[in-house]
């Protein structure tokens, strides 16, 4: 039941209605209001005060009534309703339908992205239903992830299909063709929504760079345009994150200090990590009109040519940098313990300490030219940090260890003779062949001097950035949530499953990272939402950066939101009593009542939902 507002005679009027199907004389079901109480003229009961309408249905379904006549209606008896099945037909088998896509459709029309879709459907004069193929590919990502073509055939998984009967399932592909001319587009559009409800938090920009393989041995080939300008392959052999011998492409993200990303770029696979910041740069940040931002990366991707790049635009830069590359007199003055703020354990053991100095640099830009600029340095140790790199290092400590005292009995492997070389005196290695064959001939080949100092900077740290007037604890701060962007990456590789990618054309390819960070983004957005309902600040689970629900445990709860219909129109939902399910209802005020439901209470619900 609802509340109605109807005029009569040009009068408003109220009544209290309930929605019912019925078969019209064609034959077609529709829905129409019954009336169940007439409460009178609005005039009567309007307060004066702003969404009166509004605030009487609200009240009326928490069971709090604002016009007491209305209280009798609140908790009506229960309703009895009685089902007759028969032996043979089909409706005494379940089918549960997917109900989920009511929460993924409301966040995706929350973004902006149904009306954009929509725009771009009708300004192009596209006969295919583009905004559902996008949703149904999108939403599939989410909830079950596959292939294209599997995702198409989960269509009727839902409860009300987001596909009509006749679709051409070959349109998924235009489809990604348009979302890869559009890509720009859609990440503004979901930024200026998410910028709007200052959901997003671009003080600080993270990017760091990963790469996803191809279910095939053969990279593409470079080809030419009709220009005669040299076009790269997409699908190109590189040096993979998970050490795989296929093609790969490199990815670029970007995400806020909220942990939401902000978009994804699309690299050749033999990129190096840091020739995409540029770039990547340029084709997504400087689309967003953001102001001052500190941009953090690991060291790798921010040479100091993207750094002046940054600074040249009014930004700033937060990176780490190799201890093992510095100069001499850096490494003199990182072990040099003068300086050091120091912090201890109740045993009085210094778990932490760090340090900063303030030095001037010259460096070219990406246009050649000398510019000279200053950074703070900061270095810190952490006793964590120590007992990490020691265990990183065991086995390989235990080996040189071995080898010191009787290097006569035992074997070298590869991988040792391989760690071996940076410890190499360089007036005795084989240059040709760099081998190693006898473990007594190694012994005098290794400047344990070098080894000695190795071992002195194991739990050190050192970042640069251009602001130095930032505190020092607040910097270290800063650059340690990087590491949310890296459960990005295992959240988009893992849950969402984006590889291997099957597409094998560059605008395809780019098509689906497009589509995975949107729903990288939506699914960020629920977990936001999760957390906020908790009460709980940024927390760790499982060892992850997390917000809530993990995104494997949200998946699972998004799979189990299903439906079951019943004979008579009436429906019931299945897995009510699933804990991470009823966190997700919960943080969008979703409330499902233990009874069976009309499939005009069903529509209720689905409008019901918002994302703010």
């Amino acid at each position: 039941m609802f509340i109605d507002l109807f005029k009569n005679n040009g009068v408003p009027y109220l009544r209290l209605v309930e929605s019912r199907r019925k078969t019209t004389k064609n034959g077609k079901l529709t829905s129409v209001k019954v009336p169940i109480f007439n409460i009178g003229p609005l005039s009567k009961f309007d307060d004066g005060n702003p969404d009166y309408v509004k605030r009487l249905r609200q009240s009326f379904k928490d069971g709090t009534p604002i016009i007491d006549s209305l209280l009798p209606y609140v908790n009506p008896a229960p309703r009895s309703i009685s089902l007759t099945f028969v032996d043979g037909d089909p409706a005494c088998f379940a089918h549960p339908k997917l109900f989920s896509d009511a929460l993924l459709g409301a966040l995706f029309k929350d973004l902006g992205l149904s009306k954009l879709f929509a725009s771009i459907k009708a300004s192009r004069h596209i006969q295919f239903d583009l905004v559902n193929f996008v949703r149904l590919i999108t939403f599939g990502r989410i909830i079950n992830p596959a292939s294209k073509a599997a995702t198409i055939r989960q269509n009727d998984d839902y409860l009300y299909p987001l596909l009509d009967p006749g679709f051409n399932k070959d349109n998924v592909y235009d489809m990604l063709d348009i979302v890869y001319e559009n890509r720009q587009r859609i990440f503004r559009t979901i930024n200026k929504k998410l910028v709007n409800k200052q959901l997003r938090d671009t003080s600080v920009i993270f990017y760091d760079v990963t790469n996803l393989y191809f279910e095939t041995d053969q990279p593409d080939e470079d080809t030419e345009d009709e220009d005669g300008n040299v076009v790269k392959g997409l699908r190109k052999m590189g040096v993979s994150k998970e050490q795989r011998k296929q093609p790969i492409v490199q990815m670029g993200l970007f995400m806020d200090r909220n942990g939401i990303p902000i978009g994804v770029e699309e690299f050749p696979g033999n990129t190096l990590d840091h020739m995409t910041m540029k770039p990547a740069v340029e084709n997504i940040i400087d689309q967003m009109n953001y102001n001052r931002f500190i941009f953090v990366s690991d060291r790798g991707i921010a040479n100091y040519k993207n750094c002046l790049h940054l600074l040249q635009d009014g930004n700033g830069y937060l990176v780490s940098k190799s201890i093992k590359k510095a100069s001499k007199k850096d490494k003199e003055w990182i072990l040099d313990q003068e300086g050091y703020h120091k912090q201890y354990n109740k045993d009085g053991e210094i778990t932490f300490k760090y340090k900063s100095q303030i030095v001037k640099r010259t460096a070219k830009d990406h246009e050649g030219i000398q510019r000279t600029f200053q950074e703070k340095v900061l270095v810190y140790w952490s006793r964590d940090y120590y007992k990490r790199n020691l265990a990183e290092n065991q086995s390989f400590l235990k080996f040189l260890d071995k080898l010191k005292e009787n290097p006569d009995n035992f074997r070298i492997t590869a991988a040792q003779s391989k760690t071996m070389k940076q410890f190499m005196k360089k007036d005795v290695v084989n240059q040709k062949t760099g081998e190693v064959l006898e473990s007594k001939d190694l012994l005098p080949m290794v400047d344990w001097d070098k080894v000695e100092e190795w071992k002195k900077y194991m739990g050190y740290y050192q970042i640069v950035t251009s602001e130095m007037e930032t505190d020092d604890l607040e910097i270290i701060s800063i650059y340690h949530e990087l590491s949310q962007i890296e459960d990005r990456f295992r959240t988009m590789k893992g849950t969402l499953d984006s590889r291997p990618i099957y597409c094998w054309s560059h605008e395809h390819i780019a098509g689906h990272l497009v589509l995975c960070a949107v729903s990288l983004i939506m699914m960020c957005l629920v977990q936001k939402k999760i957390k906020e309902k908790e009460g709980d600040g940024v927390q760790k689970e499982e060892g992850l950066w997390s917000a809530g629900l993990s995104g494997e445990r949200l998946q699972k709860a998004l799979n189990k939101w299903m439906v079951e219909e019943f004979p008579q129109n009436y429906y019931r939902f299945c897995n009510m009593n699933d804990a991470d399910l009823l966190k997700v209802l919960e943080a969008f005020d979703i409330h499902i009542a233990c009874k069976l439901y009309t499939t005009g209470e069903l529509r209720e619900i689905r409008r019901s939902i918002h994302l703010w």
